[in-house]
């Protein structure tokens, strides 16, 4: 098992790292990273309806997927036409909030569509709304990083990339070190029930070492050794910080789903990773908060 999420790793990587370099160079943000993400939504939402069936639930698929991709599918839209501001004059969020509100409307009308009898809509309706949100908003999140630039530094093509890359980085970066200092040093267990495995010395050091490196690392990259000065470490560290905690919340609320519908992975077809969610659980209640920092502190 270790052998296999090893090989993926690396593939997983590498082939990230050719569709960022083709989105940086591409005449439109987002026309490669774009389709990654949409179809990453699709196969995390019938993740979401395997944890539903499993137990013993089972809301409309069509809306569900429907409602969940639709966020997603206009995020992409609306990133890669920002070269026409008036056409999206709604602004780069208002196309999310927008389609989320869409997308809870299609999860209604599929359930009145098949209403027959009193007991099971309401439970049917609100899986389908968690994930839209869940799914949909946070993926839609996501793609928003795109367009989020750190203006000012003239870092060229990757400096729109740069707030994206930053979440990617510091969120698996503090995984990996928390698997490294919970193996070493792991005692203590953090939730015994919903992560058996997460202790509190590989959260605390999977939290310090990333935020120090990737604190460190985003303000050299923003300004060189310039930039590591105390004003500018304090932001970036604050960034690092804070998309780490949330990052545990988000593996824990993962794990939370799971346990609750009673399955180890959230799929079975990516051995020794689980499933598409198992992979983006800590990246997307980040998200918002790295939206957030990128677009107001850094």
């Amino acid at each position: 098992m270790l052998r296999w999420r090893l090989i993926l790793g690396v593939l997983l990587i590498a082939g990230l790292a050719g569709l960022c370099w083709l989105d940086a160079h591409a005449s439109l943000p987002g026309i490669c990273l774009g389709p990654l993400a949409f179809v990453a939504a699709a196969l995390a939402t019938g993740e979401m309806l395997r944890m539903f069936r499993a137990q013993g639930h089972d809301p409309t698929a069509w809306t569900v997927y429907v409602g969940t991709l639709l966020p997603v599918a206009v995020s992409c839209v609306a990133v890669i036409g920002y070269a026409q501001p008036p056409i999206f004059s709604l602004g780069r969020l208002g196309w999310l909030a927008l389609a989320l509100v869409v997308g809870l409307g299609v999860a209604i009308v599929g359930e009145m569509r098949r209403y027959e009898s009193p007991g099971r809509s309401i439970v049917r309706l609100a899986l389908a709304a968690l994930s839209v949100l869940y799914v949909g908003g946070l993926m839609g999140m996501l793609v928003q990083l795109r367009l989020v630039e750190p203006y000012g530094y003239g870092l060229g093509p990757w400096g729109q990339l740069l707030p994206l890359l930053s979440l990617i980085a510091t969120v698996k970066l503090s995984d990996t070190m928390q698997y490294t200092f919970g193996r070493t040093f792991g005692k203590h267990k953090v939730a015994p029930t919903l992560s058996p495995g997460k202790t509190w010395e590989g959260t605390i050091g999977g939290i310090g070492s990333a935020t120090l490196i990737s604190s460190v690392g985003i303000a050299y990259i923003l300004h060189g050794s310039a930039g590591l000065q105390p004003a500018l470490l304090a932001k970036t560290a604050a960034f690092a910080l804070a998309v780490t905690i949330v990052g545990i919340i988000g593996d824990l609320a993962e794990s939370m789903l799971k346990r609750d519908a009673g399955v180890k992975d959230s799929s079975d077809w990516l051995p020794g990773f689980g499933g598409v969610l198992d992979i983006l659980d800590s990246l997307l209640l980040a998200a918002p908060v790295a939206y957030l920092f990128w677009s107001v502190v850094l």
